[in-house]
């Protein structure tokens, strides 16, 4: 038996955008330990790019902005299996054709769209397919770290609404089952839908020199610290975001970067 017990267990994926996000590590890290892998995409051209990703597993689509696609999930996911032992939100979205704005000057439109997608779906979906959970299921997002960056945009107090959620939603699902919730807060990362956000490379680096190692923050960490939550190993933590940054939130006065800042003013 291996550490994490998941062999045969099923879990749903969503947010498999690519070999490079988060959702792919830890689906091929479940796979890899014996589980079987469920995956929703936004659209059907997303269909065979998840399928050559993972061959041997169905892919379902579901765009979370669909009321109706949220509403027939659970009876498109039956009819591959009859049973949920865990769920990866890993959904995010923000508008930032126009360049990162002030908080302030943020687009209502915006705001709404990216609230749907990057935090509100968790609730919506969970709620959707709650009858296919297994009694002691496990639910995990993809939050951030608590840096705060104001180069997130506006998608960084949806995320911190994301955090919020969690444990509103776990108090919730506890008055019917034994279903944890909990969120990863991970550091800055060497994503593809990171690189879609302005500067994000300058702060990739800041950050790497924030982290007690000296070295980045790897996307395999990241998924590794998931597949652990959405185990039965990690039965006694729920309602929690768990920060995963290698030691960035420790740092923010690391010394050589304060003399680098304090040379060139």
């Amino acid at each position: 038996m291996n550490f994490l017990d998941i062999s045969n267990k099923t879990f749903l994926i969503a947010g498999v955008a690519n070999k490079k996000s988060v959702a792919y590590f830890s689906a091929r890290t479940l796979i890899e330990n014996g589980a079987h892998c469920l995956f929703t995409v936004q659209s059907e051209s997303q269909l065979e790019q998840v399928k050559k990703l993972f061959p041997n597993s169905h892919a379902i689509v579901c765009d979370v902005e669909k009321k109706e696609h949220i509403q027939d999930l659970a009876d498109k996911i039956k009819t591959h299996v009859d049973r949920i032992d865990g769920f990866l939100h890993s959904l995010a979205f923000a508008n930032f054709a126009e360049g990162i704005k002030p908080f302030h000057e943020t687009k209502r439109e915006d705001y709404l769209q990216a609230a749907q997608i990057s935090s509100f779906s968790l609730a919506e979906v969970t709620n959707a397919i709650k009858d296919l959970f297994t009694p002691e299921a496990s639910i995990v997002t993809i939050s951030i770290s608590n840096t705060k960056a104001t180069s997130y945009g506006y998608l960084g107090p949806i995320k911190a609404m994301l955090d919020a959620t969690v444990p509103f939603l776990a108090k919730s699902l506890s008055s019917f089952s034994k279903i944890r919730v909990n969120a990863v807060g991970a550091g800055p990362l060497k994503t593809s839908a990171s690189a879609g956000i302005p500067d994000y490379i300058d702060n990739y680096l800041y950050a790497e020199e924030l982290t007690l190692r000296k070295a980045a923050l790897e996307t395999q960490e990241v998924a590794n610290t998931v597949c652990f939550l959405l185990s039965p190993k990690s039965s006694g933590i729920n309602a929690t975001t768990v920060l995963v940054d290698a030691g960035m939130c420790a740092n923010y006065f690391d010394q050589n970067v304060v003399k680098t800042f304090t040379k060139n003013k």
